[in-house]
């Protein structure tokens, strides 16, 4: 264990759970590295994954936003194709994107299209989907709509969903930002899962919460202040 690492355990209770904003509050005060690092919530639930009535995944707007500049990339034509443009996408194409990504040329943090192109899209699911790129009506990224998905991405919405084993992976701001706004973003992240509960889901729902930086240890957070 490093010598920072071992520090920042040494500055709280690692025994203990805390609520958002205390955890928020430690987790900045032990963000001691040289860059802006990313932060983290890490929520494990009480689903069963291999059931397709308990999958958990959606969308939330970050009230503070994510710290980061997302490229966006719409696929669409005529009028769709304008909106884009004017809502402000950074890139906007038909048949030459896919040609690009089918090349390897990715140059876009996320890809929005409309549904009739989707069918056009197919073709390069195979090198979207790993990536995490390929667009999907689930995550909001096939849409009509998109001068609103667009102002969404641009504000911080972010995408998430639970892995393999239940958990829910998610950035939640920057080290960079106040106690409070990560507090925030934390919060409006944790209110969604819980909007989203499986009907099926039987027992306790949120099993664990913990919140942590890129170099930083992880905060527990107390599932019953949630």
């Amino acid at each position: 264990m490093g010598k920072r690492m071992e520090a920042a355990k040494k500055s709280f209770d690692n025994s203990k759970t805390y609520g958002v904003a205390e955890a928020a509050k430690i987790v900045k005060e032990n963000a001691k590295a040289k860059f802006d690092e990313t932060v983290e919530l890490h929520v494990a639930l009480g689903i069963d994954v291999k059931k397709a009535d308990q999958q958990v995944r959606s969308t939330v707007v970050l009230p503070a936003g994510t710290g980061k500049t997302k490229k966006i990339a719409v696929v669409a034509k005529g009028e769709k194709a304008m909106e884009a443009q004017k809502a402000g996408a950074d890139l906007v194409g038909g048949d030459d994107i896919i040609e690009e990504v089918l090349k390897g040329n990715i140059n876009f943090d996320v890809l929005l299209s409309t549904p009739d192109v989707m069918k056009d899209l197919s073709k390069a699911a195979k090198i979207l989907g790993p990536r995490g790129l390929m667009p999907n009506p689930k995550s909001g990224t096939v849409t009509f709509d998109l001068a609103n998905a667009i102002k969404e991405l641009k504000a911080g919405r972010i995408e998430f969903k639970a892995d393999a084993y239940g958990i829910v992976h998610t950035t939640v701001g920057k080290t960079s930002f106040a106690a409070d706004k990560i507090a925030e973003n934390a919060k409006a992240v944790l209110d969604t899962i819980i909007r989203i509960k499986p009907a099926t889901s039987k027992g306790q729902y949120i099993k664990s919460a913990s919140i942590s930086s890129t170099m930083g240890p992880g905060v527990k957070i107390d599932a019953n202040k949630i």
